[in-house]
Parts: structure tokens; sequence; C-alpha cells
């Protein structure tokens, strides 16, 4: 059994969770763009790409009436900013429950002077939209440090509409037993100096181990299935440190 497994015994509670995972975006909003360059070697900007892409592809076709579509965990709004661009016809809703995070988001909108995106506080584990409303519902590198895994999927199951899809971008621990130790090498010892230098290390080191503690690619994947998604993919990039899940909600639960 390897670290990340071991460590979960010693998670801390769900309340307890909620009020770190705040702490730790409030403190790191100002230089979490850069830092994220930083750690992700550059290539953070492609992952985003991809799943803005899959959105577009998602709810470009829609006739009739305006998409809508929530960018849930937005942090500081690069996926919510880059799908209200692609789709100027769009209605996009960038959540989060950071306020210093919102404001980030707020300024990228306001310097592309885009109208058809806006900033709400709010809850991933109680999402206050109602039923079946969205089109598509994106989350990225938030759904790890969620409280509740199987709490945000049903909530991002009740708010799109029956043929909605979801996409999950977010850190995984590689399944490979040849690349983990690498993997282990660089986030365990590295990424919190590259990413919060020694004033922020101890936040980086956090959200290194909320990865460790997560679910597994095909875990993941599995528990959408059981929460009522179906046709679930998994596109793994950077040797499944990175990962793309996307489903399709056809049914209530």
């Amino acid at each position: 059994m390897d670290r990340g497994r071991d460590r979960s015994a010693k998670r801390i509670s769900g309340q307890e969770k909620q009020e770190k995972v705040y702490g730790v975006f409030e403190k790191v909003a100002g230089g979490y763009d850069s830092a994220n360059v930083r750690i992700s070697l550059g290539m953070q900007a492609l992952w985003k790409r991809m799943l803005i892409g899959q959105a577009v592809k998602a709810c470009g076709g829609i006739k009739g009436r305006r998409a809508r579509i929530l960018d849930l965990c937005t942090g500081t709004g690069d996926i919510a900013v880059g799908i209200a661009e692609r789709l100027p016809q769009s209605r996009v809703v960038g959540m989060d429950f950071s306020p210093s995070m919102l404001r980030a988001a707020a300024r990228k909108a306001r310097e592309k002077d885009l109208v058809n995106v806006r900033w709400r506080r709010g809850n991933a584990m109680e999402i206050p939209v109602r039923d079946a409303f969205f089109d598509s519902v994106s989350i990225s590198f938030g759904l790890r440090n969620c409280a509740d895994t199987d709490r945000v999927l049903r909530e991002i199951h009740r708010v799109l509409r029956p043929g909605g899809t979801v996409l999950c971008l977010d850190s995984f621990v590689p399944d490979s037993a040849l690349v983990r130790p690498f993997y282990h090498l660089y986030f365990r010892h590295v990424m919190p100096l590259v990413g919060g230098g020694r004033a922020l290390k101890e936040e980086y080191e956090w959200l290194q181990e909320s990865t460790e503690e997560f679910l597994r690619a095909g875990e993941l994947a599995d528990r959408m299935r059981d929460l009522g998604f179906e046709d679930v993919k998994v596109c793994r990039r950077m040797m499944g440190a990175c990962v793309l899940h996307t489903g399709t909600k056809t049914q209530n639960i």
C-alpha cells in the first residue's frame, strides 16, 4: 500500500477540510496563476484548453436559446473566461467559495470586456441553483479539495439538464508503478517550494497531500457511473498526473 493510501485514514473531518481549503486558497490567490505555471512546467494552459474545447463542443450546437454553463470551483476564472470567449452567446457562471479567488476572476473578465460571464460565491456541495438548469458543468483542480466527493457529484448531476455534460479536470497520483516514484519525488519535495516558496510552502504541501488522498482516476470514473453519469470517458495527460473525466446525465438519481 502506498503512502497516499496510508494517509487516508488520517483525513480531517469534512468541516475541518472546508475551513482548511478556504484558508489555503485565500492565502494563495494572489500568486496562484503564476504558481500553477511553475508547478505544471507550463503544461496547465494546454490542459485547460483541452477542457475548454470539450465544453465548447458540448454546448456549441445548442439551438434556439443561450447555452447555460457552470464552472464550479472556478478559482481565478481561467475556464469560465475561456468558455465565455469561445461561446459569446452563452451564459457562463463561475462559482467559488473564496472571495479572493472570485475577485481575481472578475478582473480577468473585465480586462477582456466579457459581458456573458458572471461570478457567484457558492459551495460545490450545495449549489444554489434549481434542478436541471445547466447544459454543462465543469470543475478543474477543485474536486479533490471538496470535503465530500460524492455529494459534489450528486449536486452536479442535479443541476445538469438531461443530456448535459460534466467535465472534471484534476490532479491524480499516476497509476503506473514505474512513474509513481518520480511523481512523489517532485510533488512531495520540489513542488511546494516551486509553487509557494518558503512563505507558502505549507499551503502547497497541503495541496499536494490532497492529491495523494484523492481517489485514483479509475475509481473516480466508477464513482461517476454509480451516481448516474453515462458515457464516462477518461483522458490522461502527463503520464496520468492530470486527468480529464467527462460524462453525460441521462437519468435522475
